[in-house]
């Protein structure tokens, strides 16, 4: 019996019995697929390629100071990047570990002071510009005032409508020339004549009022009869008072440098009271102007400058005149034209080049 079972066959596998294909040995198995361990070696040496590319590519280069040399222009010498001061004739690091960075000849047919940066220097300088055009600037004033109380003009008023009742000449011109001098003009005098009544308001609250402004002499040109104005106090917080300018004195005050305006201030409910002391803001339309950004305009004490980009990396300071300042740009009055490229940022680092080029005359220091 059990020699019967020895000898008996193998039951096949369904699966390839049902086909009429024989099972597959354990050999043959493994014939078809690669072991496990030559996946393992495999994955290996890709890891370890991509490590080597990667080391390589992380990898420092020596640099010759060519690196982003502009084409078709000379380096002079090179520039610490944190001391304009500190230049180099040959490539060198500082002691952070930064690039020294090339200065380069002034291109033919540059104007005189021109100067000419390399792109990597405009951009660790963080070079910006705007255009010079024309734009509406207002400019605001802000000063103080005084409600009047001014017994003396009132006594004056007095005195010259006497005269004019007197009919006497010289009394009149008289009269005329000190109301002048107090700070009416012709016009109000002109007023007053006709009213034929001093103005209680300087001496007494009213539902119309004066205030007297202190205008510097600075701003003096810019102040004229009708210019409105704002007003408020520190007794009426958050409530103006609107009027406008009626006269400016024709006298500055030697002590302040200023002189005083008298505006016709609109007073309700007679709340300005004699010699209240009031904020006052004073905005002046200017007017379509040609103006630069403040941001670009350099104060030497001596002279007034503006780095302006010519293009390709040329620039040049300029010396300009300039005028009123309003809304953070100045009025220009010579030296730049319209559409020109005022530098803004990094302007006075160029204008530092410009002039350590000019004094050195390439002169380096160590």
């Amino acid at each position: 019996m059990k020699n019967q079972k020895s000898e008996s066959s193998p039951r096949p596998s369904t699966r390839f019995a049902r086909s009429g294909h024989p099972s597959p040995s354990k050999m043959e198995r493994g014939m078809n697929s690669p072991p496990q361990a030559e996946k393992k070696g495999v994955r290996w040496v890709i890891l370890l390629w991509v490590l080597v590319i990667f080391v390589a590519g992380c990898a420092p280069t020596r640099k010759t100071g060519h690196e982003g040399h502009e084409p078709g222009k000379k380096i002079l010498f090179y520039r610490n990047p944190m001391n304009p001061q500190i230049t180099s004739p040959v490539f060198m690091k500082d002691s952070m570990g930064m690039d020294y960075v090339p200065v380069y000849e002034q291109a033919k047919g540059a104007a005189e002071g021109e100067i000419s940066i390399s792109s990597d220097e405009q951009k660790l300088i963080g070079v910006k510009t705007e255009r010079v055009g024309r734009r509406q600037l207002y400019k605001e004033i802000r000063t103080v005032g005084t409600v009047a109380y001014d017994p003396e003009l009132y006594v004056a008023q007095e005195e010259y409508l006497g005269a004019l009742g007197l009919s006497d000449e010289a009394l009149i011109e008289s009269g005329q020339k000190r109301l002048m001098i107090l700070g009416l003009n012709d016009e109000q005098i002109g007023r007053l004549q006709k009213e034929g009544k001093a103005q209680e308001n300087l001496i007494l609250p009213e539902e119309e009022t004066w205030v007297y402004i202190t205008i510097y002499e600075n701003e003096l040109g810019l102040v004229k009869a009708g210019t409105p104005v704002e007003i408020d106090t520190i007794a009426f917080p958050g409530e103006a008072f609107y009027g406008k300018i009626a006269a400016v004195s024709p006298v500055l005050d030697p002590m302040t440098r200023s002189a005083k305006a008298r505006a016709e201030v609109q007073n309700p409910g007679q709340k300005l009271k004699p010699n209240m002391y009031a904020n006052v803001k004073i905005k002046i339309d200017l007017g379509s102007r040609l103006a630069v950004d403040e941001e670009a305009v350099i104060n030497t004490g001596k002279r007034t400058l503006v780095v302006v980009a010519k293009g390709s990396g040329n620039y040049l300071s300029r010396e300009v005149k300039l005028g009123q300042k309003a809304d953070g740009y100045y009025e220009v009055l010579g030296g730049l034209k319209e559409g020109e490229m005022a530098v803004t940022t990094g302007n006075f680092l160029i204008d530092s080049e410009s002039r350590l080029k000019s004094t050195s005359g390439g002169e380096h220091q160590h």
